[in-house]
């Protein structure tokens, strides 16, 4: 297993006119091709990832061909947090939280950035990145240590 993820796809739910139904599920590619992309999988996932690895093209989040559902995936996550007591977020918001904590850990911006899918640093640091007070504080000490 080369124990990398593919984004190639993405499905949403929009909302149809003058048919039969209101909505409908569709799956297209990415919107640029920077959001094409292999993310190598960390170590510490890798076990969870290897039951699919019998099953290659399977999407993630369902193990087979077919993909979930999005509201599917709305329900899940909000009752994820309801069982952890965690406030309800938007599940997009995951995206905010990994990038700010992966910089905070030591992501340089322009990897961060391609893992992302974003055309530019600029995208990943005006629409991504959230400097906590804590992190402000930290850098700021950092003037006292080279006095």
């Amino acid at each position: 297993m080369n124990c990398t993820l593919t984004v190639q796809k993405t499905i949403q739910r929009i909302q149809t006119f003058g048919g039969k139904r209101k909505t409908e599920l569709i799956i297209t590619e990415p919107k640029s091709t920077n959001s094409l992309r292999t993310i190598p999988i960390p170590d510490c996932i890798m076990p969870m990832v290897r039951q699919f690895s019998d099953k290659p093209g399977a999407y993630v989040l369902s193990g087979n061909n077919k993909p979930v559902e999005p509201r599917t995936m709305q329900n899940r996550f909000k009752r994820i947090l309801d069982n952890a007591n965690l406030p309800s977020i938007n599940y997009h918001s995951l995206r905010h939280a990994f990038a700010t904590g992966a910089l905070e850990i030591g992501f340089d911006i322009k990897t961060l950035s391609e893992i992302l899918g974003h055309s530019s640093i600029e995208v990943t640091l005006s629409r991504y990145i959230h400097s906590s007070m804590d992190r402000k504080r930290a850098c700021m000490n950092l003037l006292s240590l080279s006095a």
